[in-house]
């Protein structure tokens, strides 16, 4: 059940407060409460799961959050003035909305879920976005700990996300994404809604566990796709020389031409490369001992 915002307004709070953004955070603060709030319906229905949002900055898309029914929200926020700001939310919400001064790439969320399900809504920080989210596609066990992930990123960056082999914006995000999730883009937010405004459109994207993706280590598909895509324009069997080894008998084992280029490979296709490298890897430590 959604509600009123009794607080003051954000401006009020960032001139309360002295929040000016700050670059070096990659702090762009959104606003416009209708435009939150259409955020955290995105989620989906809230009122049984544990929200975790990265950089909530002032707390607008937190209130959003709470006041859509969110039945508790983990904040995580590396500010401490925006921490200062965001007690006063927490103080009007009693026991739903949990404050954690310190870096979303270290901290350990799933702690944080009071054996509940959880999902993520946030507007996150340019600077570091994606390497938050490869970090939850990496998650192990999976499926996850999370059940869906509603992420706003520059307009760039989720056309990788949902981009399809062959076209100019697939690559390694495309192939992670790809291989663990489901992912779409529900609407766009013009720079005009943040303070100050970025030069760049920014996108709302929403992405699900896949429940059964391929069998694969993680940490060896990022690699993969990393030495690919790193020279794009060349034919696998040169891009990926810098993995070491047998180039062609890698390739040659995955099932793939030595003569392809990484935008025509399939997420299946990167799949078995990666599976091929550690098969590849095993066989040496074995003839090593």
């Amino acid at each position: 059940m959604s509600e009123d915002d009794p607080l003051p307004p954000l401006r009020d709070v960032i001139r309360a407060h002295g929040l000016s953004a700050r670059k070096s955070l990659g702090q762009n603060f959104l606003l416009d409460l209708n435009l939150t709030r259409r955020i955290a319906r995105a989620g989906g229905d809230l009122s049984a799961a544990t929200v975790v949002e990265v950089g909530p900055g002032p707390g607008g898309l937190t209130r959003a959050l709470l006041m859509e029914g969110a039945r508790k929200v983990v904040a995580i926020e590396r500010d401490r003035r925006c921490v200062e700001a965001l007690q006063d939310v927490a103080a009007h919400y009693p026991g739903r909305l949990e404050i954690i001064e310190g870096d979303a790439l270290s901290v350990d969320m799933a702690a944080h879920l009071d054996g509940r399900p959880g999902t993520i809504v946030a507007n996150l920080p340019y600077n570091v976005g994606t390497a938050l989210l490869v970090g939850w596609l990496e998650t192990e066990p999976w499926p996850p700990w999370w059940q869906s992930l509603t992420l706003m990123f520059q307009k760039e960056v989720a056309e990788r996300l949902i981009a399809k082999p062959g076209s100019a914006a697939y690559g390694r995000l495309s192939v992670l994404t790809g291989w663990r999730a489901e992912a779409r883009i529900l609407f766009d937010i013009s720079p005009k809604a943040f303070t100050p405004p970025p030069k760049v459109v920014s996108a709302v994207v929403h992405l699900t566990p896949r429940a059964e993706p391929l069998a694969c280590h993680g940490p060896t598909l990022s690699r993969v796709t990393a030495a690919a895509f790193g020279q794009r324009r060349k034919m696998l069997r040169q891009s990926l020389k810098s993995l070491g080894g047998d180039t062609l008998a890698l390739i040659e084992s995955a099932g793939l031409e030595p003569t392809a280029r990484a935008e025509t490979v399939s997420v299946e296709g990167f799949v078995a490369l990666a599976r091929a490298l550690d098969q590849t890897r095993a066989g040496s430590d074995v003839r090593s001992d």
